[in-house]
């Protein structure tokens, strides 16, 4: 047993550290700051963090999706403005308490990505990622619709979403960095767990060739309709994370930036490693960060040329391309 857990420490010793390193970051940067772990750059870096967590959990949604799976989806938006158009609704209107807001978080991202993914699976690759954008655009329209203004805010977003006290990422911004710190690993470990296991060994093997796991036997149909589902929930998760980040919910979590959004965080980490993502969304957000905070509203144009020197010379993402050089590949 003490051979296992060395075994495990070993294979897994860069993960364990950073996890740690996370940890004790807020109370490292007081120390060398001289300010409160609750205030000045302390705090304001557990938010930029805290909001890593969250995009990083949306990109590994989309990984599950186009990295494990290789299905490309224009509307993966869709389960995350959701999730956090779910929970702002709830929580403001219906008064819900956090953990039921959870539960129906999931419940209808569960019931939105097996309807979207029972009606849209049937088509393949550009036809598939088409459909699924007109979904994400439905959905998108339906938050903007001024008929449903008295609980969308439609244009306007729903604004002032209470959180419990104990939550507040103003007040409590510490409590918040390291729910959202557990959250990301927790949702990443079931992700790892879901590609390790025989389910995650099919949905790689659809990835490669779909006619071949056909041939052999698999309902590949029902396999990409699990992904897609999981991916959803996840997905709608983190938006909902979001959504208390924010203390709102907006149109634009619903729109076609969005899941571009997820597709350059996967593409630049490195598709189908899921720990990609992770970097791909601290990528993503400290780097427009820094470019936006130096050049304004340039700030995209040079990200842009920043992504093209990424595919250029790391073509299978910062992660991808690591892994294959050490394979010497």
């Amino acid at each position: 047993m003490r051979t296992d857990l060395l075994r495990v420490l070993k294979s897994n010793g860069m993960g364990l550290a950073l996890v740690i390193g996370l940890a004790l970051f807020p109370f490292a940067l007081s120390l060398l700051s001289g300010e409160p772990v609750n205030a000045g750059a302390p705090k304001f870096w557990q938010g930029m963090l805290a909001q890593v967590f969250i995009l990083a959990v949306y990109a590994l949604s989309y990984d599950l999706l186009l990295g494990i799976t290789g299905v490309l989806s224009f509307g993966h938006a869709m389960f995350f403005g959701g999730g956090a158009y779910v929970a702002g609704i709830l929580l403001k209107h219906g008064r819900w308490e956090l953990l039921p807001v959870v539960g129906a978080v999931i419940a209808v991202a569960l019931l939105q990505s097996l309807l979207v993914g029972a009606l849209s699976l049937r088509v393949k690759g550009v036809y598939y990622a088409m459909v699924t954008l007109a979904f994400a655009q439905m959905f998108f329209i339906l938050a903007e619709a001024s008929d449903f203004r008295e609980f969308t805010g439609a244009e306007d977003g729903l604004q002032g979403i209470p959180v419990p006290a104990w939550l507040s990422p103003t007040n409590e911004r510490l409590t918040f960095y390291f729910v959202t710190l557990a959250f990301c690993l927790i949702v990443y470990l079931i992700a790892k767990r879901v590609v390790d296991s025989p389910t995650g060994r099919i949905l790689i093997a659809i990835r490669e060739n779909e006619q071949r796991a056909q041939t052999v036997g698999f309902n590949t149909f029902a396999y990409k309709l699990i992904a897609m589902t999981l991916a959803g929930v996840l997905a709608a998760l983190a938006g909902m994370m979001s959504a208390l980040w924010n203390l709102s919910a907006n149109p634009g979590m619903l729109a076609s930036g969005t899941t571009i959004n997820a597709l350059l965080m996967t593409i630049i980490g490195g598709a189908g490693t899921l720990s990609g993502s992770l970097l791909g969304a601290g990528f993503l957000q400290l780097v427009g960060y820094w470019l936006n905070d130096a050049f304004g509203p340039r700030w995209p144009l040079l990200f842009g040329l920043v992504y093209i020197a990424i595919v250029l010379f790391l073509p299978y993402g910062i992660i991808g391309t690591w892994r294959m050089r050490r394979q010497g590949r």
